[in-house]
């Protein structure tokens, strides 16, 4: 075998466990719904304007941890939490797949608002909700001065995705697969 080849076989190796998600790892109820309790504070500590769009959506899903992994091939999984006046309303997990070049891992918080009934009755009713096929989301990103840039606050769905230190821009959720699970 050539070294090269050897070699990304090798790096692949120790990627692909952390792109694929492990049952045993999987989280409680309790532990997603504290998770998701932290990681909705301190997005409405960094971004006060999201408590008022909070307070408008008619459902929220958050998931604390997405954990995106790869090495020219990648993943990503994070599991989350329906919110639906002021109740769990069911446990989801996210997962997507990616080609092309990427190397390293990143783990970020994902949080869509349904804004409109229909649109949550939409996601509630499929199994298998594909991002782009089932359901069209904007991700909203940082305008000037650290705001939530709010021009498309038309759209029924939308989602904000956040690091350790706040959102970040220019992100796609465009091809994940959200599916209810149980726990």
């Amino acid at each position: 075998m050539k070294p090269t080849v050897a070699l990304i076989l090798a790096a692949l190796s120790f990627a692909a466990p952390a792109a694929v998600p492990q049952s045993a790892s999987a989280a409680s109820g309790a532990e997603i719904n504290q998770d998701a309790d932290k990681t909705l504070r301190s997005f409405v500590a960094q971004t006060p304007e999201a408590q008022d769009l909070a307070k408008k959506a008619v459902g929220i899903l958050v998931f604390p941890s997405v954990l995106k992994a790869g090495f020219g091939i990648g993943g990503e999984y994070g599991e989350g939490v329906l919110i639906v006046k002021r109740q769990i309303a069911g446990y989801y997990n996210l997962v997507s797949a990616s080609f092309g070049f990427q190397l390293g891992v990143q783990d970020r918080s994902v949080i869509i608002m349904f804004m409109t009934e229909n649109a949550l009755r939409s996601f509630q009713s499929t199994y298998g909700w594909k991002v782009g096929v089932d359901g069209s989301i904007v991700v909203l990103t940082v305008g000037a001065g650290g705001t939530i840039d709010t021009e498309n606050l038309t759209s029924p769905v939308i989602a904000f995705v956040l690091d350790q230190t706040g959102l970040m821009y220019n992100l796609s959720l465009e091809g994940s697969k959200i599916s209810r699970i149980n726990r």
